[in-house]
């Protein structure tokens, strides 16, 4: 499955979350480590729905770059 990741700037490195997996986030001090850990919470997360015998949301989000006059 391929899950969008929002990846910010923090003051202290990087953090991210899915909009489609609530509760499901990850930090790190470079974007790669975030990438990174990210994936690792996301598959430990779905293993986790899994194993409680939830449903495991299907990916819905989606992304776009808007160009804005100002």
């Amino acid at each position: 499955m391929r899950y969008l990741v929002i990846i910010e700037k923090t003051g202290t490195g990087f953090s991210a979350y899915s909009p489609d997996l609530p509760g499901c986030v990850a930090t790190g001090a470079t974007r790669e480590e975030t990438e990174k850990n990210m994936a690792e919470a996301i598959a430990f997360h779905l293993e986790g729905m899994h194993q409680e015998g939830l449903e495991v949301p299907q990916p819905q989000s989606s992304s776009t770059y808007l160009d804005v006059p100002i």
